[in-house]
């Protein structure tokens, strides 16, 4: 058997139908030559999610639908955001030592055996793996999951809101990919103000995949609104509705609503502030609200272990990296951010922001 040098070239010479997706952050298509371009080095990775590529290679068959497969790799980032070759290369000789010894055993149909025993397989959160299944479903012209038409007549609003408990997750994700389909828009755009925390909730998780258009994003944005004004209200809920949100194209509106949320009591939350670290990052590249981020998270109940994972996490972001150490040495940082700078770097480091403000 021809040994590759690249993902990129055994794709190409699949013989099949492929693509790519980031299945970090969220699920989000990768271009082939934007993929080939971080193989060889010359990009880092898009979106790192703790320090490593989430990725999904999707490979189809337009006459045998026996043959379409999806790995799910899990590579580690230099401490750039590139890829390491060497990991790819030991990733490409087990694979073909496996595909090896399948077609001495004549062995074809379990293709996913390709990855046995493979250290940079993984597999999603059942989420991700519902939200997957649906965009792949309308990639190859499939149809949806037998739970689709029952959560299309509930987010109808004909069987009544509280009536949510006989749909399942995977009708959602159904819903969520297909939204540009028939009325499932209006269907959404319908429910979103009258949906209960379960199905709302859910909702939510699936929709951060997928550009929702501004009058989404508006009925997201007035839930938000309505539970910031709440003493008690349900902050697992806010932390999926921002998450809900973050895919909006409008980040005026997105901006205003977490700038909201981070003046609100709400951001004191440990789960409010990981929702706009891992889904709303591109946000926190406006200076201002990056520093109000910065300054909510280090006096928050995530303590200084949860002050240095998230910002370890964002910081792998190289612009985010920049923008961040950028805040940290501003003269106007509170004594509170100061003190969990130099917790997370040491001391040295916070004498130094210090010295270069008063220079």
């Amino acid at each position: 058997m021809s040994q590759f040098n690249s993902i990129s070239d055994l794709l190409r010479n699949s013989g099949a139908q492929f693509r790519i997706f980031d299945m970090g952050r969220r699920i989000s298509k990768i271009s082939s030559g934007q993929f080939e371009k971080l193989e060889q080095g010359m990009i880092p990775y898009p979106s790192p999610y703790l320090h490593h590529a989430w990725l999904a290679l999707m490979l189809w068959n337009t006459k045998d639908k026996q043959q379409n497969v999806v790995w799910f790799l899990k590579f580690p980032l230099d401490e750039q955001g590139f890829l390491v070759q060497a990991v790819r290369d030991d990733f490409l000789n087990r694979l073909m030592q496996n595909i090896s010894q399948m077609l001495q055993k004549e062995n074809l149909d379990q293709t996913n055996d390709a990855l046995k025993d493979n250290p940079f397989s993984f597999t999603p959160d059942q989420e991700k793996m519902a939200m997957f299944h649906a965009q792949s479903a309308v990639i190859i012209n499939q149809p949806p999951s037998q739970f689709y038409n029952d959560t299309k007549t509930y987010f109808s609003g004909d069987i009544g809101w509280v009536n949510w408990s006989s749909i399942g997750y995977q009708g959602i994700a159904d819903l969520t990919a297909r939204i540009e389909e028939g009325n499932n828009s209006a269907y959404l755009l319908n429910a979103i103000p009258q949906l209960p925390t379960e199905p709302l909730s859910a909702l939510c998780t699936c929709l951060e995949h997928i550009e929702i258009d501004h009058r989404i994003a508006q009925a997201l944005s007035k839930r938000i609104e309505q539970l910031l004004q709440q003493e008690n209200g349900n902050v697992n809920l806010l932390a999926s509705l921002l998450r809900g949100l973050s895919n909006s194209h409008n980040e005026e509106a997105k901006k205003a609503t977490i700038h909201n949320t981070l003046r609100s009591p709400y951001a004191q939350k440990a789960e409010v502030l990981v929702a706009i670290a891992t889904r709303c990052n591109l946000s926190l590249q406006y200076p201002e609200l990056l520093s109000l981020y910065l300054e909510k998270l280090a006096i928050s109940e995530a303590g200084q272990t949860g002050f240095s994972r998230i910002l370890a996490d964002l910081m792998f972001i190289p612009v985010m990296r920049v923008l961040i150490l950028q805040a940290f040495r501003s003269p106007e940082r509170s004594d509170s951010l100061a003190k969990a700078i130099g917790e997370m770097f040491g001391a040295s480091f916070e004498s130094d922001t210090k010295s270069t403000t008063k220079n």
